[in-house]
C-alpha cells in the first residue's frame, strides 16, 4: 500500500507541475495584455470560492477554519503570497518563463538557509555547502558581465525569497493550526487584499481572453487541489524532487509558444541549482532519520 501511495503521489505531483506550468504560461499571456493586479484579483476570487467550499466540508466548518492561534502570521503569509504572485508574473512578462523559473528554483535552498533563524532548525556544514554551490549556479544563470544582471534579473530571486519565507511561515503556523485553517486564511485574506488593489485597475477583457481567464482560474484551483492530495498520500520529501519538473515544462512552453531561448549558461546553472536543492532535501531526510 505504501508503494502504491508513493507512485500515486509522484504521479499527482508530476501532473501538478504540468498544471502549474500551464498556469504560468496563461498568466504571462494575460499579464502581457492586461494589468497584472486585475488578473490576480480575478484569479483570487475563484481561489476564495474554492477555499470556502473546502472549509465548509471540513470538521468545524468555516467557523473552525477562521480560528487561528497565529492570526497575524496567517494574514502576513497570505499577503506575502499575493505579493509573490505579482512579482512572478512581472518576471514572466519581462524575463520570460525560462529565465524566471531557472532562478526561482533556488527557493528550496533559501528555505534551508532560513530554516535556522525562522524555525530554529540546525543546518549543518554539508547543507550550507550545498546552499553555497546552489547560489553559484544562480550566478552562472545570471552570467555577470553579460548584461542580464540588472534590477530585472533580481526579480525572480526576490520572488524565490518571498516564496521561501511563505513556506517557512506555513511550517511555523502548522505547529498549532491545522492545514484547513492555513488554507482558509491564505485564500480569504489574499482575495481581500487582491481585490482592494485590483479594483482600481479594471480593464475590459475580450471574449477569448475571458476564456483564458477561466482556464487560469481552473488551473489554479486544480493545481492546489492536486498538490494537497499529493502531500496527503505520500511524504513531502519523496515528492519534492519532482517539483523541479515545472522548470522543464515551463522551458518547453516558453520556447514553443513565446519564443524564449534556452541559453547554455541558463541550462547549466539550473542544473547546478536543482542538484544542490536535491542534495539539501536528501540531507534533511538523512538527518531526520
Amino acid at each position: 500500500m505504501r508503494e502504491q501511495n508513493l507512485r500515486a503521489g509522484i504521479g499527482m505531483m508530476v501532473a501538478t507541475t504540468v498544471v502549474f506550468a500551464l498556469q504560468d504560461g496563461i498568466s504571462r499571456h494575460l499579464a502581457g495584455t492586461y494589468n497584472t493586479y486585475m488578473v490576480v484579483m480575478i484569479r483570487y476570487w475563484f481561489f476564495a470560492l474554492f477555499v470556502l467550499a473546502i472549509a465548509a466540508r471540513s470538521t468545524g466548518g468555516v467557523r473552525g477554519a477562521v480560528r487561528s492561534h497565529h492570526p497575524f502570521l496567517q494574514a502576513f503569509r497570505a499577503l506575502l503570497l499575493v505579493a509573490e504572485i505579482y512579482v512572478m508574473i512581472y518576471a514572466f512578462v519581462h524575463l520570460g518563463l525560462i529565465d524566471t523559473h531557472a532562478v526561482f528554483i533556488c527557493y528550496p535552498l533559501l528555505v534551508a538557509a532560513l530554516s535556522g533563524p525562522v524555525l530554529g532548525e540546525k543546518v549543518g556544514w554539508r547543507r550550507w555547502s550545498a546552499i553555497a554551490i546552489g547560489f553559484l549556479g544562480v550566478l552562472v544563470i545570471l552570467e555577470p558581465g553579460s548584461g542580464m544582471v540588472s534590477v530585472g534579473a533580481a526579480v525572480p530571486l526576490l520572488a524565490a525569497a518571498m516564496f521561501a519565507l511563505y513556506g517557512l511561515l506555513t511550517r511555523y503556523v502548522a505547529r498549532k493550526d491545522a492545514g484547513e485553517v492555513s488554507f482558509f486564511w491564505t485564500g480569504m485574506v489574499g482575495a481581500l487584499f487582491a481585490t482592494a488593489v485590483g479594483m482600481w485597475f479594471w480593464q475590459p477583457m475580450s471574449g477569448t481572453d475571458w476564456l483564458w481567464m477561466g482556464v487560469l482560474c481552473l488551473t489554479a484551483v486544480a493545481g492546489h487541489w492536486m498538490l494537497i492530495r499529493a502531500y496527503e498520500i505520500a511524504e513531502a520529501s519523496a515528492l519534492q524532487p519532482f517539483a523541479y519538473l515545472q522548470l522543464v515544462w515551463g522551458a518547453a512552453m516558453g520556447m514553443s509558444i513565446f519564443g524564449d531561448t534556452l541559453r547554455p549558461n541558463v541550462a547549466l546553472g539550473a542544473a547546478i541549482v536543482a542538484s544542490a536543492g536535491l542534495f539539501t532535501l536528501w540531507r534533511a531526510r538523512q538527518v531526520a532519520r
